[in-house]
């Protein structure tokens, strides 16, 4: 059974979803900690919505009803409704906010009124809106921080709120290719990164537009920006992340491209010269040859074409 904690919905519209809940649940479509975003039809406002739904354990008492079998630990199921199913682009940003208000419960407290119901509230704000904000922020040094994001030069942010701090930390994480490039080589790079102290960039957000130092650009990055820029004006967040998820998906495309030049390039000089064409034309050559030389570091034959390349690129 479901009982009601807390909603903004009118009495009916919740009742069809407690009713939809109820009917995932009894065919275990819902597992702890993973959220799922469907559409529901609900009859306010009489057209199909996107429900972002997800149920979880209070980490406390879980512990309490592993010691003690005869305590069972109560489970939530929060839901958070949209327009339409497009926040199924932000399911991981809202899976991580699950996972805070999970960690930070304490019904024991009766913090549902002082705490919960304000973070529940918030949710649009804080795990959606943080691409529109940063966007709006930088507009034309975007390129900076996308070209950051990309090489995973170590950003610091100076005189900021925290919630442009936070805004500014997740822009990065969800514009990085982490989980699309290899544990190892994302590993290695941010240690290549970090140990050039001087590439770390540096973020002053003290005056009315933020001044970057030590900040690097290129034409791929250059072009991304103006997609991000020029539609900002319709001020969409779903269209802002839809845009980065094209530029994570045209880097890695990039990235393999070149990758299949460089086993070419092993046997065939042409293919070589292909490379650094490739290299030359596709905008982001510093960041890709980075990439590739971090991953075929254990590679002599492959080594060495990207040891050529590199004095290409140089000359």
């Amino acid at each position: 059974s479901l009982t009601l904690l807390d909603t903004n919905l009118p009495p009916e519209a919740e009742t069809e979803l407690r009713s939809f809940i109820a009917k995932r649940l009894s065919k275990g479509a819902l597992f702890d900690g993973m959220g799922n975003v469907v559409s529901v039809g609900l009859s306010v406002p009489e057209c199909k919505v996107g429900c972002y739904y997800c149920r979880f354990q209070h980490e406390n008492l879980l512990e309490m009803a592993t010691l003690e079998s005869d305590i069972s630990a109560p489970e939530y199921v929060v839901c958070f409704l949209g327009g339409s199913e497009k926040e199924d682009t932000f399911r991981l940003e809202l899976d991580k906010y699950i996972q805070s208000l999970k960690m930070s419960l304490d019904l024991e407290q009766k913090s549902l009124e002082t705490s919960v119901n304000p973070y529940l509230r918030s949710w649009f704000e804080d795990a959606v809106c943080p691409i529109q904000r940063v966007v709006q922020l930088f507009q034309e040094k975007l390129t900076s921080l996308l070209h950051a994001a990309l090489s995973y030069t170590p950003v610091e942010v100076k005189n900021a709120d925290e919630r442009t701090e936070k805004d500014i930390s997740r822009f990065l994480a969800a514009a990085s290719l982490q989980g699309l490039v290899q544990e190892g080589t994302m590993t290695s790079l941010c240690i290549a990164m970090t140990e050039e102290q001087h590439k770390t960039m540096i973020i002053d957000c003290g005056g009315p537009q933020p001044q970057l130092h030590n900040a690097g650009s290129n034409r791929f990055c250059e072009d991304w920006m103006q997609a991000f820029v020029n539609g900002a004006e319709g001020g969409n967040p779903f269209l802002f992340r839809q845009i980065l998820e094209n530029f994570k998906l045209k880097a890695i495309q990039d990235i393999n491209n070149l990758k299949r030049f460089i086993r070419q390039a092993e046997m065939n000089h042409y293919a070589l010269f292909k490379c650094y064409m490739f290299l030359k034309n596709c905008g982001s050559g510093d960041i890709l040859l980075k990439i590739v030389k971090v991953e075929h570091a254990e590679m002599p034959e492959a080594r060495n074409v990207v040891t050529v390349l590199e004095e290409f690129m140089r000359e």
